[in-house]
């Protein structure tokens, strides 16, 4: 992790000098892209640097790119466009953001895309790009080893290394805190980044289409309601090859739980204005983040019932 975002380790997220971090997010126009992924790395980067552009015509200052935006390669098949965490920046997958990122003057939350990791596997990484410049990273904590049905099984942590902490940005606009598609469904994750400072959480995901329509809405309003954060999710959607189909809904959801953009199923940005007064109004009505009891702490009672008679 770069030195850039602080030293820290999950659950405890801390800053820089042990310090807590506590912000006030200004306001700024955020964009979260919807693309569909396939096995032709180069087509993939030229839609998410498009989609980069497109967010910067409309003004953002930021933009969230999905999880696998620099493409999904064949089941079975290596990964060619992995990057070398000494040289991110040179990577087929970061260049063509780090150059519109400069010439646009937006920041791009890239990922996840594929990093080099020790032992022949990856890590699931999310770059962040300012000013040009690769200046933190996140790698993904929670792997989706599952069997959906309707979909192939998926098995992440065969080919992909867990990382082993968590990551807070601070910019001047914003403390974000990281995340990656399946970590969306560890709300401690989340509770982490907040008691670190976190204003705005992003949620790059390819959510497969059954979990995603049962789960996607609920589970990201939820970790806006419960962090009191703005939440910027992007999404893959549509057919991947292999039987392999992401549900899309890329969002923007407000510290009320408010869907302030939603996309559909079809490649897009989707913009939204972030307030700082909305997060501040969110936070003084219903002071959940200072009433909250720490689980870790609590003594579970148990109590056995048994049957009549018994």
């Amino acid at each position: 992790m770069d030195g850039a975002s602080g030293c820290v380790a999950y659950p405890s997220v801390a800053c820089p000098g042990g310090r807590r971090y506590r912000g006030r997010v200004e306001p700024i126009r955020a964009a979260v892209a919807q693309l569909r992924a396939t096995s032709d790395h180069a087509a993939c980067m030229r839609d998410a640097a498009a989609a980069c552009v497109a967010a910067a015509d409309r003004a953002a200052a930021l933009v969230v790119l999905p999880e696998n935006y620099a493409g999904i390669a064949p089941r079975g098949a290596p990964c060619t466009w992995a990057f070398d965490p000494d040289r991110p920046q040179d990577a087929t997958a970061l260049a063509p953001l780090c150059e519109v990122s400069a010439r646009r003057g937006i920041s791009i939350i890239a990922g996840g895309t594929p990093e080099l990791a020790p032992g022949g596997r990856r890590f699931n990484t999310a770059a962040v790009v300012v000013g040009g410049r690769v200046v933190a990273r996140y790698r993904k904590l929670h792997l989706f080893d599952a069997d959906v049905p309707g979909q192939p099984r998926l098995r992440e942590s065969d080919e992909v290394a867990p990382g082993d902490g968590a990551v807070l940005v601070r910019t001047p606009a914003a403390a974000i805190g990281l995340s990656i598609c399946y970590d969306l469904r560890f709300a401690e994750l989340y509770r982490a980044l907040v008691d670190a400072g976190a204003e705005l959480l992003t949620i790059p995901a390819a959510f497969t289409a059954p979990t995603g329509e049962a789960h996607w809405e609920v589970l990201v309003r939820a970790r806006a309601i419960e962090t009191q954060c703005f939440v910027l999710a992007a999404a893959q959607h549509g057919e991947h090859g292999s039987g392999r189909r992401s549900w899309g809904h890329a969002m923007i959801v407000d510290p009320w739980g408010r869907v302030l953009a939603e996309a559909g199923e079809r490649d897009t940005i989707v913009v939204a204005d972030l307030s700082p007064a909305v997060l501040e109004q969110a936070r003084a009505a219903v002071p959940c983040l200072r009433h909250h009891v720490d689980p870790r702490r609590l003594a579970v009672t148990r109590v056995d019932v048994t049957a009549p008679g018994e």
